[in-house]
């Protein structure tokens, strides 16, 4: 006969793994608030103490949100590239991992997916569209750095989403959202915006230019050059000589 406490786990994992299962499957939509306690009593019949550490279990995982109060509830949450991300982080905080070797990871992964983009037959009505409102939007913002660097980290972002391959959307994503939850944590915290000069802004966004122009000419290895290139030059802020701090990224992935 199984102890209390590994019965009392056993039971929660198995709520768990079918609650899992509703959401991967879409069963239960991202967004959704999960049935109140009382109604999944009546469907799980196991004690309070069981569900709620399965509902636990499932918000470690990122797959839950709990909210207090009148409108409180469990919020389904589809997994996504920050949930990677916020799980790399910790194995990489944990091995305290540099933010230069995310960077190095993305010189190697980043100019594929622009690659990638370049090469989709699709890329004139589904890439470049996007590419070039998130480029106006970084220049239109050039004087403020904050904004910029939002900006600008969700150009890259978007050029492993758009890059059509599943797995390196989700592979590559993650690198880019711990590299954006860094760098735009330094953005807020930095004062001397000056010593980061507006042309040196506006000299990175040309790069950005330059790079949808042989994505919508359809030239991947152009634009993987251009990627690679631009990478080198723009990877570095004063703090990316640090080690990887999943808080950062956890903050990010529960705001967005």
């Amino acid at each position: 006969m199984a102890a209390p406490d590994v019965r009392f786990r056993r039971l929660a994992e198995q709520v768990a793994d079918e609650l899992r299962r509703r959401i991967l499957s879409g069963d239960l939509a991202d967004g959704s608030v999960l049935p109140t306690e009382d109604e999944l009593l009546v469907e799980f019949p196991i004690s309070k103490p069981s569900l709620r550490e399965a509902i636990r279990i499932l918000d470690a995982e990122g797959l839950l949100s709990v909210r207090r109060g009148k409108l409180g509830g469990s919020v389904v949450h589809r997994p996504s590239a920050s949930n990677v991300a916020y799980t790399m982080g910790l194995v990489l905080g944990a091995n305290q991992v540099s933010l230069g070797d995310v960077g190095s990871a993305l010189q190697q992964v980043e100019p594929a997916c622009a690659a990638l983009c370049a090469q989709r037959a699709d890329r004139a009505s589904v890439v470049v569209p996007v590419l070039r409102q998130i480029h106006a939007e970084a220049v239109e913002s050039v004087d403020d750095l904050v904004a910029v660097t939002s900006a600008s980290r969700r150009f890259h972002e978007a050029l492993v989403q758009h890059c059509g391959n599943e797995t390196m959307i989700i592979l590559a994503g993650a690198l880019e959202k711990l590299w954006s939850s860094h760098e735009l944590s330094w953005s807020r915290q930095f004062t001397d915006h000056a010593s980061i000069p507006v042309d040196e802004r506006r000299a990175a966004l040309e790069d950005h230019r330059t790079l949808i122009d042989a994505i919508d000419a359809g030239d991947a290895e152009r634009a993987r050059e251009l990627a690679a290139t631009h990478l080198l030059d723009a990877q570095h802020y004063p703090g990316s000589a640090g080690v990887v701090d999943p808080a950062t990224v956890r903050t990010r992935t529960r705001s967005s």
